[in-house]
């Protein structure tokens, strides 16, 4: 494993992910292991964006600060705008707020009772899945949801792959798909604003309603996820371009899960130093030992 450079030293090589996820929601690596790969491939700082949940930066913190590594705080809330699915970004959060602790609570609630409801379809289909098993299956996973459920179908064998489970049966209105009941977008940026955070619109890329992108940074955001993942230039300039036109921050990361999402590598998609720094404006840099 190689030496993280010196971010003072090479400002033109610094990359930063800003948008992967870990055991702690729906990813495959623990966050000591996604410290671990980002530093294995050269990036100079991280946020670590689970669903609903910030429980990974309770280990991640101190094992970044052992390795000298740059640890910015990350959160993904999945929202609701005029009935439209659109996911919430949050950064540079204080971590104790008791606010943001408990809407994360209300959150995970909401998704425990979607998957009782998806449970109960698969079970009149023959497929017996309990919650037990996604116990079982996931006991580091504080936010549990449909890729976890996916993963025990593979291993009871009733789908050969995640993929095939949401073709068949888990994807967005198919037949066990049970719709979520999200908070409002400004709910969670209110949240946010109030631990001390900055709020952004995640993945515009994916979003085809170009009225709802329009609508929804009517409301208070502080930026755009204007890189990401495996998109082409040209989209990443359209959204920067917007970006800039409304005075907001810019954010980017590969949105890395692992095994879930195998063709997205960490740090596929970054931002540089000084996109880094406007938004982390409290994280220390680590002190270089001699």
């Amino acid at each position: 494993m190689r030496s993280l450079p010196d971010p003072a030293l090479a400002n033109a090589n610094f990359r930063a992910d800003l948008h992967c996820h870990t055991t702690c929601s729906d990813g495959s690596l623990d966050p000591k292991q996604i410290i671990d790969l980002a530093i294995e491939v050269g990036l100079n700082a991280l946020a670590i964006t689970d669903h609903d949940t910030v429980d990974a930066y309770k280990i991640a913190l101190p094992y970044a600060q052992e390795k000298q590594f740059l640890l910015g705080t990350g959160v993904e809330f999945s929202c609701e705008f005029k009935k439209e699915s659109v996911h919430v970004l949050g950064y540079d959060f204080f971590l104790d707020s008791e606010l943001f602790l408990e809407y994360c609570s209300r959150q995970q609630e909401k998704r425990l009772h979607r998957n009782r409801e998806i449970l109960e379809k698969l079970q009149k289909r023959h497929m017996n899945v309990e919650e037990k098993d996604l116990l079982a299956l996931h006991h580091k996973a504080s936010t549990i949801g449909r890729p976890h459920i996916a993963a025990v179908m593979v291993l009871k064998g009733y789908v050969k792959s995640i993929q095939e489970a949401f073709q068949l049966y888990l994807g967005d209105h198919k037949s066990c798909f049970v719709p979520g009941v999200p908070f409002p977008v400004s709910e969670a940026i209110e949240v946010i604003h109030k631990a001390g955070g900055k709020a952004f619109v995640a993945h515009p890329h994916l979003y085809n309603n170009a009225n709802l992108i329009r609508d929804v940074l009517q409301l208070p955001f502080d930026g755009i996820e204007c890189h990401y993942g495996r998109s082409p230039p040209e989209k990443t300039k359209r959204w920067q371009k917007l970006a800039r036109h409304k005075g907001l921050l810019i954010s980017g990361g590969s949105d890395f899960h692992g095994e879930a999402k195998p063709h997205i590598q960490l740090g596929s998609s970054w931002v540089n130093e000084e996109v880094f720094d406007s938004i982390f404006q409290s994280v220390a840099r680590p002190q270089k030992t001699q």
